[in-house]
């Protein structure tokens, strides 16, 4: 059996914490976790953590100003330097490979799951930055990503060839995404059953580009009378709700349901996914609609391009081209035979195979 040490920020539901629950579930009772957060909370997944065999869930205050903290955490991995250790907190993760190393844990994995930097990039915070980057590429016994887009972003100097440097993509396993008998229906969200209904899941963040969710929704919704939009995902209901109630058909059209763990069945609402992401590391949603069956309409951001299979490439549209996304949506809304051409589902379930893609991550560890 396996011993590992997994790091995060919390427990929330976002890719990282999503693909662990997945990952770990998947290898249930063949793995014995710890799941370290290192931002000392824990969040809306820790339930379903707790229902992985054997886990050990810690919460942890960690930082590069908390020599306390440190000397606790090298303490901890000395006592379990049997473990291996995988951090997903990227270019974050290089103070804890660090202490790791020091307290002889052999195998240190990063695993960088977004594709760009996630901060105001001041002076300071980009010498921080850089400072854990070098920590990573020194201590690392290998750096994953889930894209190659990642790798470029933050390693453009790798020598490419080397095995130290690895792709593995997000493993979903279809089975969950089969509805055969719908829990919901348009009506449950106060759509009419007859009205064509767009959706997206995601956290609120600035990446996930909510103004241009609803601008397009603010243009198609005054233009069609049966268009509806339904946004899932943390904060959504909260960070939206004033632009939402001071616009009268926006009001009335615009669903946010905020954080949701019955996915799989929302999805069964929707007629098309939108998902005009500004930047991603590998968009397990834009999976998931595509398991579904559903025809996507996504930015053409390199992480998507990856995600999504080459005939689809000359269809996406840059993040903030609002008349593009607008037009686009139409095409689909006006073409019910181009809604069912594009429907990628075969071709995702074959390329996000859980059981190979689980597997290469499971053998670096």
């Amino acid at each position: 059996m396996k011993r590992i040490i997994f790091v995060v920020t919390s427990l929330n539901s976002g890719g990282i914490e999503n693909y662990l629950l997945r990952f770990l579930t998947f290898f249930d009772g063949e793995i014995k976790p710890i799941v370290i957060c290192k931002g000392n909370v824990y969040g809306e997944l820790e339930h379903d953590f707790r229902k992985i065999k054997q886990i050990k869930l810690i919460k942890f205050d960690y930082g590069f100003y908390n020599p306390v903290s440190i000397y606790k955490m090298y303490n901890f991995f000395k006592y379990y330097k049997s473990y291996s250790v995988c951090d997903f907190t990227g270019n974050f993760a290089g103070l804890i490979l660090l202490t790791s190393k020091l307290a002889h844990n052999n195998t240190r994995l990063a695993f960088y799951r977004g594709s760009t930097n996630h901060f105001d990039e001041t002076r300071v915070k980009l010498l921080y930055n850089n400072i854990m980057r070098y920590l990573v590429k020194q201590n690392a016994t290998k750096i994953l990503s889930n894209s190659y887009s990642a790798l470029d972003y933050f390693f453009s100097d790798r020598d490419k060839n080397n095995p130290r440097y690895k792709v593995i993509y997000n493993g979903i396993d279809a089975e969950n995404y089969k509805v055969n008998n719908p829990k919901f229906i348009k009506e449950d969200f106060g759509i009419p059953l007859n009205a064509f209904v767009i959706g997206h899941t995601g956290r609120y963040n600035s990446a996930k580009n909510h103004d241009t969710i609803l601008k397009v929704a603010d243009i198609l919704c005054n233009k069609y009378s049966d268009i509806y939009f339904m946004l899932c995902g943390r904060d959504t209901e909260l960070f939206l709700s004033r632009t939402i109630s001071n616009n009268s058909v926006l009001n009335d059209k615009v669903k946010t349901l905020g954080y949701r763990d019955d996915i799989q069945e929302l999805l069964s609402v929707f007629d098309l996914f939108f998902f005009p992401s500004i930047t991603e590391g590998q968009p397990n949603s834009v999976i998931e609609a595509m398991i579904s069956g559903l025809p996507i309409v996504a930015s053409n951001i390199n992480p998507i391009k990856e995600t999504t299979p080459i005939c689809l490439h000359k269809e996406l549209i840059a993040p903030l081209n609002v008349e593009g996304f607008c037009d686009r949506i139409e095409e689909y809304y006006l073409s019910e035979k181009k809604r069912e051409k594009n429907n990628f589902s075969v071709w995702a379930i074959e390329r996000f195979n859980p059981n190979i893609l689980f597997n290469q991550f499971y053998n670096e560890l």
